[in-house]
C-alpha cells in the first residue's frame, strides 16, 4: 500500500528524464510498492510558429513557436512492463515557447515568455505538475492501493 502523501511528494518532486526517440517525451518512473510503477509524463501534440519581423542586427527573419504538450500517466507491472492502467486522453497540458524551454517541474509562468498567438498559451490552459497531481492521484486510487 502507498501513503498518499509520500506519493504526492514523488509525483511533484522527482525529475522528468527525456524518453530517447525522435518525439518530444519527458519522463518520471516511480517504483510502487506492490509490484507496480507509475509513469507520470508529458508528450508534444503540436507546434504553431510565426514569423516574426527581421533581426535588426542579423538581417535574418525571426520566428516563435507555441508548442503545447499533455500530461499523461500510467501504471505498469515493475518486471513485465505491462501496462495495467493508462489516461493519454487528459485534457491537462501546458505550452512552451520553444523545444529548448519545455516546461519543467520547476518553471514558472514567466519562463514561457511572450508567445505569439497567446491563445494558445493562455494562463489558465498551464498545468503544472503541482496542479495536477490530485488529478492524477485520484485517476489510479482504484488501481493502486493508496492510504
Amino acid at each position: 500500500m502507498v501513503n498518499e502523501d509520500e506519493l504526492t511528494d514523488m509525483i511533484v518532486n522527482m525529475d522528468l528524464e527525456k524518453v530517447d526517440g525522435p518525439k518530444d517525451i519527458w519522463e518520471k518512473k516511480i517504483d510502487l510498492d506492490d509490484g507496480r510503477s507509475l509513469v507520470v509524463g508529458y508528450e508534444e501534440e503540436s507546434k504553431v510558429c510565426q514569423g516574426l519581423t527581421k533581426d535588426l542586427t542579423s538581417g535574418t527573419d525571426e520566428e516563435k513557436c507555441a508548442i503545447t504538450y499533455s500530461w499523461y500517466w500510467e501504471v505498469r507491472d515493475s518486471e513485465t512492463w505491462d501496462v495495467i492502467y493508462e489516461n493519454h486522453d487528459t485534457d491537462l497540458g501546458f505550452c512552451s515557447e520553444d523545444l529548448q524551454r519545455a516546461w519543467s517541474d520547476e518553471s514558472t509562468f514567466e519562463d514561457i515568455g511572450d508567445v505569439p498567438g497567446t491563445e494558445l498559451c493562455t494562463w489558465s490552459d498551464q498545468n503544472g505538475i503541482d496542479d495536477i497531481v490530485e488529478d492524477i492521484i485520484d485517476d489510479i486510487r482504484d488501481v493502486v492501493k493508496i492510504q
